[in-house]
């Protein structure tokens, strides 16, 4: 450790300005004893998040230490753990109370670090990129002595906020126009912070993220050794998002193509694309535990940007919105699970919303823009799956159409995606909003 490295960079913390931030809604909200950590795809905004939190305190009570710097970066636990009980206090003057560890990955034995300074008293937050933290991974390594969020880029009411968009009156009819070429825009280009700030080529910029993504999480982290089955792999997956996915369907594709593979590889390959935190796998809802963890499962990017190569379906963006959407709500009410169905017939329903042993509220997303275009099929298939799963609050997620309709003793919601995304959350927190019951 090169100490005068390291007070250098506590001074120029203790002296930096906190940096111009978007506010982001999600709360960071721990028990006594239990290390707030943060996880997401990169380029989400986790380091900004940390900031944001800083500010909230007093500056020569805390310390922010940015693994990623030169400065420090490769210190042992141990001399990290000197560094803020020892160094800082010779700097600052004053004892730190609260810790904020960021790329804490790249520090050996950071969960020993972690666990010494919460039995220490200290509060703790920390973050991690998704090539190197997941959430499970700290979960394990932590005990139960964590709360973990998962970060992703900005939801719409945030992109609103980032580009000045602060007051927008839901019930004027001039401003709906606008905000619907507002959502038109972020269904395109999608959330990532600086692809929303920057006033560079976005569709460069997000062709330089998927790269990076792709080398950084999924190549480097795993120590890949097939590039060709892995770059087929992750651009194959990515083009299938909001639809249907099974490691067959996969291994038909690369055979297809004349890609040489091994399943056992597809299969390991299939597993570490979770990991980069760009993808997700939504399970089909059935009772048994068991049955869920099978394949086959939908796939959902992390953000819509991921997408902009591909020829824009407004359908698949739209639903790939509400379920990132929803991801962000229940992260904020973590005892609610996320599934599809599909019945033994093939018809299916978007989104099960299951909160215990209920089933909280069914969701069905459609680009229709008024009720001519409503195909009465996609609301029988709603009803019957309300039938089957008990549950009786319907919603349909519509460009612009809007109604509510009592059928067979269930309620059905037609919802504008914009009013949704907007309404839920209050232009602020995400919040669960039902609309009749369970």
């Amino acid at each position: 450790m090169e100490a005068y490295l390291v007070r250098d960079y506590l001074s120029n913390y203790l002296n930096a300005k906190v940096p111009n931030l978007v506010k982001r809604a999600l709360q960071l909200n721990a028990a006594k004893g239990k290390a707030i950590a943060i996880v997401g795809p990169r380029r989400a905004g986790k380091t900004s998040l940390m900031w944001q939190e800083i500010a909230k305190y007093e500056r020569r009570q805390t310390i922010y230490l940015d693994f990623e710097d030169i400065a420090i970066r490769g210190l042992s636990a141990t001399e990290a753990l000197r560094v803020i009980t020892d160094v800082f206090t010779e700097v600052s003057g004053k004892k730190a109370s609260t810790i904020f560890l960021d790329e804490i990955q790249n520090v050996d034995n950071w969960q020993s670090l972690v666990r010494t300074l919460l039995d220490r008293g200290y509060k703790v937050y920390a973050t991690g990129s998704s090539s190197k933290l997941l959430a499970r991974e700290i979960a394990t390594q932590l005990r139960g002595r964590s709360s973990t969020h998962l970060l992703l880029p900005f939801s719409f009411s945030e992109y609103l906020d980032a580009i000045g968009e602060h007051t927008i009156d839901l019930n004027s009819m001039n401003e709906r126009g606008r905000v619907k070429n507002l959502l038109d825009k972020y269904l395109h280009f999608g959330g990532f912070p600086e692809v929303v700030l920057s006033n560079e080529d976005k569709g460069r910029l997000l062709s330089e993220y998927k790269d990076l993504i792709f080398f950084k999480d999924f190549v480097e982290r795993h120590k890949t050794r097939s590039i060709e089955v892995a770059r087929y792999m992750f651009n194959f997956v990515t083009q299938c998002y909001a639809s249907e996915m099974s490691v067959r369907r996969i291994l038909g594709a690369l055979k297809s193509n004349g890609v040489p593979f091994g399943s056992n590889t597809v299969y390991d390959y299939v597993e570490k694309l979770q990991d980069t935190l760009v993808i997700f796998f939504l399970e089909k809802y059935a009772t048994k535990v068991s049955l869920r963890s099978g394949w086959p499962k939908k796939v959902y990017l992390a953000d819509n940007g991921l997408a902009w190569r591909l020829p824009y379906d407004e359908g698949r963006i739209m639903e790939n919105t509400v379920f990132l959407e929803l991801k962000r709500r229940i992260d904020e009410a973590p005892a609610l699970e996320l599934y599809y169905y599909k019945d033994l017939a093939g018809h299916e329903v978007d989104f099960v919303v299951k909160n215990g042993a209920k089933i909280k509220e069914l969701i069905q997303v459609t680009r229709v823009s008024d009720k001519s275009e409503m195909r009465r099929g996609e609301t029988d298939v709603l009803l019957k799956a309300s039938k089957e799963l008990g549950c009786k609050n319907l919603t349909v997620i519509t460009w612009d159409y809007e109604d509510k309709a009592r059928i067979d003793g269930a309620t059905i919601n037609y919802v504008p995606l914009w009013r949704w995304l907007l309404e839920g959350n209050g232009r602020g927190t995400a919040q669960w909003t039902d609309h009749g019951g369970v």
